[in-house]
């Protein structure tokens, strides 16, 4: 998955932090994170790329995540540097957030078994 960035390496320093990540690989232009433990590749890395335009619209595709205690990791997402968002929710069972440069990505309820 590549997601377009004005500053690729502040933008997968927030990711990894978000998603407990690594560094993969990391050129002048490009950095790669993926997820841990997967020897065989099956989940997929994300690349960050430098491009020279800015976000001008609501994504057309983001993460959700979902995690045990919502609250608690909306907290600590915004601490990393996420901001809430308005994209025209109401009364839902997730948050909608930005990264640090504008992508949203939902933070969801937990699930009942």
């Amino acid at each position: 998955m590549v997601v377009d960035a004005a500053d690729p390496k502040r933008l997968a320093a927030f990711w990894t932090q978000a998603l407990g990540w690594s560094i993969a690989y990391e050129e002048p232009d490009e950095i790669a994170i993926e997820a841990p433990d997967d020897p065989q590749d099956r989940v997929p890395a994300i690349l960050f790329v430098r491009v020279a335009e800015s976000k001008t619209q609501k994504n057309r595709l983001h993460f959700d995540l979902d995690p045990d205690k919502q609250t608690t990791e909306v907290q600590r997402l915004v601490t990393l540097g996420a901001t809430h968002v308005d994209v025209g929710q109401r009364d839902v069972g997730w948050v909608v957030l930005a990264d640090p440069e504008g992508n949203e990505f939902c933070v969801l309820q937990a699930r009942s078994p």
